[in-house]
């Protein structure tokens, strides 16, 4: 049965439900492997450069999926992709949790990273089907906050694991979850219209091929690896990704959605998510450097100055949801982009010898920056693509987050091998710079209310 305006309740809660258990595990595993990769590393006996493939399989796998299984989603409905997703997610924690060696877990990671591309590239799609419209915002809000809380509190999460337990049970505890989630998956989540049209292999795998070859370049602006190979793998991703959307143009459901990049709107929407999450990227990569190694803080002590931030996000992002029901979204996350430029500007401006507290609201400030810019910011990008279209919208915006967090992290290499002494404050100046774009950005799609005839 289709959804027509939402899943009464309480069908709604349990959709909602299997969705936030998903979704949580799928941007967690994005985050949490970092902090345990010298445990792994030591324990596998593989080398520090070795084990990076741990977290790269991973987010390599998420960005070349995202697109093609939206595009499955438009064709089979979202509902059976996200269930497979999650089955597969699962199946391959299992897998990671077992591995006793650095191919076993790197196959391991990639074949999770399709499973949780399944879960990210429709879920925006899935929560259009599962709310009513008047209550849309809210549910992008709730979506906006498991991403960011998830993102941002990863390495705390994967701290408190590794102090009761090994690493493989950083991969363990997603089974019993998967499994409850895929049990309330089945009996609840709603049934979508399907498109016509049949998929596009090829168009799959030279998505593959570019967004591979992107992420790979954009990694090795850092210095990691030779600047010949980084500037080659850039010439393939521009080359390629030329092929990609000519072959686009000619298909009127594209898998690489350019027709809704023709929206003005929708490409503004697109451009400021980019941006934020790259600004948030900055800060969450040189912010722990500098709390450990300029003003000597230890490792629990970085993690908790870092919580202020998604709890202000966790704070915002379920009330700006609502408030882009009633107020344009435009405006809102406008003025959500330019509190946290404030609040980037005022980290950069830190004194030397900063206190907790110095630090904590600053941390807030963004937090709730951010919040308030991301809910606003998913409705517009949901709302303003056709229904039928909902799964490319969904996965345009999962690869735009993760096209700023790696732009973000690749700034930060950039300027800290540049300014090994100034790099943090020079990063967080680049982030509310900006954080400033995006707002300005964000305000153009502010539509004045037409006043009634008089």
């Amino acid at each position: 049965m289709l959804a027509v305006d939402g899943l009464p309740t309480p069908q709604r809660q349990w959709a909602i439900l299997t969705m936030g258990i998903a979704l949580t595990m799928a941007v967690l595993d994005g985050a949490i492997a970092n902090v345990a990769l010298p445990t792994i590393a030591k324990d596998l006996g593989i080398s520090a450069s070795g084990s990076i493939w741990v977290v790269n399989a991973y987010q390599l796998a998420v960005t070349v999926s995202l697109f093609p299984l939206s595009s499955l989603g438009d064709i089979v409905g979202y509902r059976r992709v996200y269930w497979w997703g999650l089955l597969v997610f699962t199946l391959a924690s299992a897998a990671c949790a077992l591995s006793d060696s650095l191919l076993a877990l790197t196959i391991a990671r990639v074949v999770q990273g399709f499973g949780a591309a399944g879960i990210m590239s429709v879920s925006i799609a899935l929560v259009r089907f599962i709310y009513p419209h008047r209550q849309l915002g809210r549910g992008v809000g709730n979506n906006a906050l498991i991403v960011a809380v998830a993102s941002a509190a990863g390495p705390t999460i994967a701290g408190m694991i590794l102090s009761v337990g090994s690493w493989q049970w950083l991969f363990a505890i997603n089974v019993p979850l998967g499994a409850v989630a895929l049990v309330i998956a089945a009996r609840s989540l709603p049934h979508s219209p399907k498109a016509p049209h049949r998929f596009d292999a090829f168009s799959a795998l030279l998505n593959a091929m570019v967004f591979g070859s992107l992420i790979c370049g954009i990694k090795g602006l850092d210095g990691t690896q030779a600047m010949a190979l980084t500037v080659a793998e850039l010439a393939v991703a521009l080359v390629l990704g030329v092929v990609l959307v000519r072959r686009q143009l000619e298909q009127p459901a594209p898998l690489l959605p350019v027709d809704l990049l023709r929206l003005p709107v929708f490409a503004l929407s697109v451009m400021t998510s980019v941006g934020s999450f790259a600004a948030q990227a900055i800060a969450y990569v040189a912010l722990p450097f500098y709390f450990q190694d300029v003003i000597g803080r230890s490792a629990v002590e970085t993690g908790l100055l870092m919580t202020p931030w998604p709890l202000g996000i966790a704070i915002m992002a379920p009330l700006s949801g609502r408030l882009a029901d009633r107020y344009d979204p435009g405006l809102l996350g406008g003025l959500g982009l330019a509190v946290l430029a404030v609040g980037l500007a005022l980290l950069a401006l830190l004194p030397v010898h900063p206190s907790a507290a110095d630090i904590a609201w600053r941390m807030v400030v963004c937090g709730i920056g951010f919040g308030l810019f991301q809910s606003p910011n998913n409705k517009v990008l949901i709302t303003s693509a056709p229904k039928e279209r909902s799964g490319g919208a969904s996965g345009i915006q999962s690869t735009a987050r993760l096209l700023g967090q790696t732009l973000g992290a690749a700034f930060v290499g950039l300027l800290f091998t540049a300014h090994a002494v100034h790099g943090t404050t020079i990063a967080l100046t680049l982030a509310a710079v900006l954080a400033g774009v995006g707002c300005v950005a964000s305000s153009l799609r502010y539509r004045r209310p037409v006043s009634a005839p008089g």
